[in-house]
C-alpha cells in the first residue's frame, strides 16, 4: 500500500470548490479526500499538495516537480494543461510534450503517476467552444499514458458530471460533489478498496427563466469578468497563496462519512 502520497498540479489537484473551511487555503478537493481514505489504512502515510490554483503547466513543473521528486513518493498525482488550454493560443504539441517529460521524471523517481484527461465541455455554455482543442489534447495524453503506462482517470467519460450540482457556482471548479466523485475515481483506478459513496443530490427543484438569467448576472459579475481582468493583467487567484501541504504531513481525516 501507498505510504507517501504528492498531489501537484493547478486548482483542480489543489481542491478548489470543495470549500472547507478547516483545510489551508480554505479547500478541501478530491486529493485530500483520497489521502484521508489511505491514512485510515495506514498510521505511517504521508501526504503533501503543492498544487496551486491558476497554474500553467511551466510553472508547475518548474515550482512543484522537483519539490515533489525530493519526497520520494511511492504515488503521485499530477494535473496540468487546462489552465494552458483556456488561453487565446496554445500550441498542444508542445504542451504535451512537456507533460510527457514531466510524468517521465515522475516514473524514474520510483512513483506510481496518476493524471486525468480533460472534462468535455461540449454543450456547455462557458467553454463548450473550447471541447476540440480538449479532444486533441486528451488523445495525445492517451497515447503518452499508454506508452508509459501510468495510471489514467478518464474525466472525459466521467458523464455524471453533466450534473449541474457536480459543479460550484463559478462553473469552472468541482463542487464537495464533484471531488468526492474524482476521489472515487481514483482510488478505484488505483485499486484501492475503500468505502466512500457519491453524495446524494436532493429532489431538484426547477429554476425559472427569470431566476436563471439572474444567476446568469451573478456569475459574470462575481466570476467572469474578475477571471477575464485577471488574465488581462497576468495574474492568478494563487498568486498570495502558499500550497496546502508543503511538506510530507500526518494527514487527519475530516469526516469518515464524506
Amino acid at each position: 500500500m501507498f505510504k507517501r502520497f504528492v498531489a501537484v498540479g493547478d486548482s483542480f489537484a489543489e481542491g478548489v470548490g470543495d470549500v472547507e473551511p478547516r483545510c489551508p487555503n480554505g479547500v478541501r478537493g478530491w486529493a485530500d479526500r483520497v489521502a484521508e481514505v489511505l491514512a485510515r489504512r495506514d498510521p505511517e502515510f504521508r501526504y503533501a499538495n503543492l498544487a496551486l490554483r491558476g497554474r500553467l503547466m511551466p510553472a508547475i513543473i518548474d515550482e512543484q516537480l522537483e519539490p515533489a521528486i525530493a519526497m520520494q513518493p511511492d504515488l503521485v498525482a499530477i494535473c496540468a494543461g487546462a489552465n494552458d488550454l483556456i488561453r487565446p493560443t496554445v500550441d498542444i504539441d508542445a504542451l504535451i510534450a512537456q507533460y510527457d517529460d514531466a510524468i517521465g521524471r515522475l516514473q524514474d523517481s520510483g512513483a506510481t503517476v496518476v493524471s486525468f484527461t480533460a472534462y468535455d465541455t461540449g454543450g456547455t455554455p462557458v467553454f463548450g467552444a473550447l471541447r476540440g482543442r480538449l479532444a486533441i489534447y486528451n488523445e495525445l495524453l492517451r497515447e503518452v499514458v499508454d506508452r508509459r503506462g501510468i495510471v489514467l482517470v478518464d474525466f472525459w467519460r466521467m458523464h455524471e458530471y453533466a450534473e449541474r450540482r457536480m459543479w460550484e457556482f463559478d462553473r469552472m471548479h468541482l463542487s464537495a460533489a464533484g471531488h468526492q466523485r474524482m476521489a472515487i475515481g481514483v482510488l478505484d483506478a488505483l485499486g484501492v478498496e475503500h468505502e466512500l459513496e457519491p453524495i446524494e443530490f436532493a429532489l431538484g427543484v426547477s429554476v425559472s427563466a427569470a431566476q436563471r438569467r439572474k444567476n446568469t448576472r451573478q456569475w459574470t459579475h462575481q466570476y467572469a469578468l474578475p477571471w477575464v481582468g485577471r488574465r488581462l493583467r497576468g495574474v492568478s487567484s494563487g498568486d498570495a497563496l502558499d500550497p496546502k501541504y508543503p511538506e510530507l504531513t500526518q494527514l487527519m481525516p475530516i469526516d469518515t462519512k464524506l
